[in-house]
């Protein structure tokens, strides 16, 4: 089939040369249409990339990753630094904790792990080594805790992979909220447990006043996921329109609250959100083409007949599919695993009988412990740029917290109670 011998075998050559992973895409589907409609074909592939930039659910993406922007430029995650450090930072090991409550926090606004270490890594890392704590270690905790934020919704993924697959993104968020906090807990007790083997000591005491202090000065910021969340949980909002509200609330917050963020600093987040938003949304576009190629080609179901040929238990083939999406996950940037996976794999767990939203949150789990595997690694990059740290050292002490997120990944791929038993309980 010319779909294997030749067409993504192109992609990956022009990935591997230094090519954009969406130009790669969508060079190598433009020859798989031209092998199999000629110039005709171009006319479909124009609609098709069209069509596939203009879901509106993707309108979620782009504002989330303004709303993220809007919170690096003023100082709402300052202030949620501030407020979450009073709270926990007395704990063996504080600033590692602050670190990974703060991506709690964060994680449930931006929907966006780049975003997040962006956003928290810049303050925290260097107050992390002034403390004494190595580099790396600060580096790979903030990395890691930064991946919480495509777990717990919102969840740019999440967004993508629903478009894609037709899934409900309400149900994927809510399916998120427990594999996320089981993350964030395991995390927190490795962090405590290296806190301990090499007695790091505690930060600073607790003091209530200062809780009380930064509670009152962070308040307006905390409302955030509860307008958000709340808005979007409560079917009040659609994830899309809950996107808005995010970037409408951080600009009345910033600005008229806090008033800390002027016109320039909106237009620079403005700008940042705008390169970012172009990225994600050429690969979109792109991968529609593929999909239309992949499709004509019958791939999917060629797939699909072949395992199950193999077999037909369910979780078989998850754990087959495991191992195909940690090893992408290594190589391609998260939106291009989900573009590339997606349209290929949907008709397979249909068929088997794999619940769209649970795997999900499995594809979701997959994409975080890719963020943090060279060669790769999209955040642990921006992480160890901001910590002026090796990848490959700190890769070694981050190995513990990517056990954490293997873990995850395991118990929610084989205990579907996990991910779905909000999700059974609030919407089937």
């Amino acid at each position: 089939m010319m779909a294997v011998s030749v067409i993504l075998p192109l992609m990956f050559f022009l990935v591997f040369m230094g090519v954009p992973i969406a130009v790669s895409i969508g060079a190598a589907a433009l020859v798989g249409v031209y092998s199999l409609h000629g110039v005709p074909g171009f006319y479909n592939a124009a609609l098709a990339l069209f069509d596939g930039a203009t879901s509106f659910p993707l309108i979620a993406i782009p504002l989330f990753i303004l709303a993220g922007a809007l919170m690096n430029t003023s100082s709402i995650s300052r202030r949620l630094i501030d407020f979450v450090s009073a709270l926990i930072g007395f704990m063996r090991g504080g600033l590692a904790m602050v670190n990974i409550g703060v991506s709690l926090f964060f994680a449930e606004i931006s929907g966006s792990a780049v975003a997040d270490v962006a956003a928290t890594g810049s303050v925290l890392i260097p107050g992390m080594k002034r403390k004494g704590y190595k580099g790396t270690f600060a580096a790979a905790i903030t990395s890691s805790s930064a991946s919480l934020a495509i777990i717990i919704p919102p969840s740019i993924p999440m967004i993508l992979y629903g478009a894609l697959s037709d899934t409900s993104i309400v149900q994927l968020f809510v399916a998120g909220v427990v594999p996320g906090l089981l993350g964030a807990f395991g995390l927190m007790c490795v962090s405590y447990y290296f806190a301990v083997k090499y007695d790091i000591p505690r930060d600073e005491r607790f003091d209530l006043a200062r809780v009380r202090k930064t509670f009152r000065e962070a308040a307006w910021a905390l409302t955030l996921p509860f307008i958000i969340l709340g808005g979007i949980f409560g079917g009040l909002v659609t994830a899309t329109e809950g996107a808005g509200l995010a970037v409408v609330a951080a600009v009345v917050i910033g600005a008229f609250i806090y008033r800390e963020l002027d016109f320039s600093m909106f237009l620079d987040a403005l700008r940042e959100g705008i390169n970012q938003t172009a990225t994600v949304m050429l690969l979109v576009a792109t991968s529609a083409v593929l999909g239309l190629y992949l499709t004509e080609e019958g791939l999917p179901q060629m797939l699909a007949a072949a395992i199950t040929g193999f077999t037909n238990d369910p979780f078989v083939v998850l754990m087959l599919l495991n191992v195909l999406l940690l090893v992408l996950g290594c190589i391609l940037h998260g939106a291009a695993a989900i573009i590339l996976v997606v349209p290929i794999v949907l008709p397979l767990i249909q068929q088997v009988g794999i619940d769209p939203v649970h795997f999900g949150i499995i594809l979701t789990l997959n994409l975080a412990i890719g963020q943090q595997t060279p060669p790769v690694a999209s955040v642990l990059v921006t992480s160890c740029s901001i910590a002026k740290t090796d990848i490959w050292e700190t890769t070694k002490v981050n190995v513990p917290f990517i056990g954490v997120l293997f873990a995850v990944l395991m118990a929610v791929t084989y205990l579907p109670f996990i991910p779905m038993t909000l999700v059974e309980f609030f919407y089937r």
